[in-house]
């Protein structure tokens, strides 16, 4: 035998409801949860069901002392599906307002855009000017090294290699002196090492 199948959220809501109608009387969730299995909803949904209902208007709660009564009443079903009519309907009308607006947008963006020869002829002529100004920006690309800037940063990067250059020499010359100071029956090696790193006779500083 197949096993029962339990109800849906939907199912459990219109049972709860139920027992609001039949008696139109006011209850606390104690009474609900004992009476709910009764209608097939068992006690441990009954607070979620009822706040389901709650939050939508089907139900009603109040606080009365330490007390949290609930209830409902066939009206306030009606008042609930009166008021979603409404804000739909309200919402389709809006929708609708705005739908024509955007019509109108369009067919006034569209009023003077209709094909014509003129405006192909001027659809051209703004493709050609488009590609004369790609090819003006290429070719000033390319003469981006005569740029004004781009020469004086060149000027500036080279007066900083000259002085160091000069300032390395400087170092060559200082170790050159150490070293024929401080190895003088080393001379000839040393000058053969010089040779070799291309420190020859005519090396000097940067002028």
């Amino acid at each position: 035998m197949s096993k029962k199948r339990g109800l849906s959220l939907e199912e459990k809501r219109e049972q709860m409801l139920q027992i609001f109608y039949e008696s139109q009387d006011f209850f606390l969730l104690k009474e609900l949860e004992k009476m709910g299995p009764k209608k097939g909803v068992i006690s441990q949904s009954v607070k979620d069901v009822v706040q389901s209902l709650v939050d939508d208007d089907l139900v009603l709660k109040d606080k009365i002392g330490t007390s949290v009564y609930f209830w409902s009443l066939p009206s306030c079903a009606g008042n609930q599906l009166r008021n979603t009519y409404n804000k739909l309907e309200s919402d389709l009308s809006n929708s609708r307002k705005r739908y024509m607006e955007l019509v109108e947008h369009r067919d006034n963006l569209k009023r003077g855009r209709e094909d014509s020869e003129e405006r192909e002829a001027a659809l051209e002529e703004l493709k050609a000017v488009e590609l004369h100004h790609k090819k003006l920006k290429e070719e000033l690309a390319a003469y981006a090294d005569s740029d004004p800037a781009a020469v004086e940063a060149m000027k500036d990067a080279i007066d900083v290699a000259h002085s160091a250059a000069n300032r390395w020499t400087d170092n060559i010359f200082t170790l050159q002196q150490w070293c024929s100071t401080t190895f003088p029956e080393a001379k000839e090696q040393l000058e053969h090492m010089y040779r070799e790193v291309g420190i020859t006779e005519d090396f000097e500083y940067l002028q």
